[in-house]
């Protein structure tokens, strides 16, 4: 399956990997203060987290032997990459778990309401819905100390799952025809519970919320290019965003 260049949906942002969403960016805005890298810190660990409970679900139910050893993989790479932040938290002068716990609710109504129904439908949530928590990471991290922003972007950049997934829905969809609106419809869903799921963390969390509203226009912004991101992986997977 070719896969087609990704527009960056950022201005001023670089590409960050083959499928890496927008890279984070520091502009010409002051440096954020340690509370709010030990914030983003801590979100990105939780989402490390979850991602090794995912991936080593989804490992567990792939149809193939290939899928299955690959995404077990990719579980590892994602508690390899938890030490790494418990490093720089530690480093920050803080403790991981305590900076985790505030982001431990944030996905379980995500869910909660968006539990699939297939195969196709749960490599399309690891895909597509978690990818709009990634890019927010990505974005929020702009503003961090060097240290901090350059480990958000290294731990987000794909580790081969955007691969995997795209090579299994262009299977899929050539054996049933109507997997492709199916999927489609299903990443709609996603896409607007995810971007929910944002909006209640910066209501939640001022420290993270301050990064994004510094900048003019900030949460319409960050909103756009989100949504960028989103029909980007959907036209990826050649689904209508």
């Amino acid at each position: 399956m070719t896969l087609p260049a990704a527009p960056d949906p950022l201005a001023h942002a670089q590409p960050a990997g083959a499928d890496a969403g927008p890279a984070a960016t520091t502009e010409d805005a002051p440096e954020a203060p340690a509370g709010s890298a030990l914030a983003v810190l801590g979100m990105l660990a939780y989402g490390q987290l979850a991602a090794f409970s995912r991936l080593a679900a989804d490992a567990a139910q792939a149809p193939e032997l290939a899928q299955r050893l690959e995404l077990s993989r990719q579980a590892g790479v994602a508690l390899q990459r938890l030490e790494r932040v418990r490093a720089r938290v530690e480093e920050l002068g803080a403790e991981l778990e305590p900076v985790m716990e505030p982001f431990a609710g944030a996905l379980v109504e995500f869910d909660e309401r968006t539990s699939p129904g297939s195969w196709w439908e749960r490599l399309l949530k690891g895909y597509v819905g978690y990818g709009v928590a990634d890019d927010f990471s990505r974005i929020v991290a702009a503003r961090l100390d060097p240290a901090s922003r350059d480990l958000v972007v290294d731990a987000l950049t794909d580790a081969g799952h955007a691969e995997l997934v795209v090579d299994a829905l262009a299977g899929g969809a050539t054996q049933d025809p109507t997997l492709a609106s199916r999927l489609a419809l299903w990443g709609r869903r996603l896409v607007g519970e995810a971007l929910g799921v944002v909006q209640r963390v910066l209501a939640d969390h001022p420290e993270i919320r301050a990064l994004v509203e510094d900048a003019p226009d900030g949460q319409q912004r960050l909103f756009a290019a989100l949504t960028a991101e989103h029909s980007r992986r959907m036209e990826r997977l050649g689904l209508t965003p």
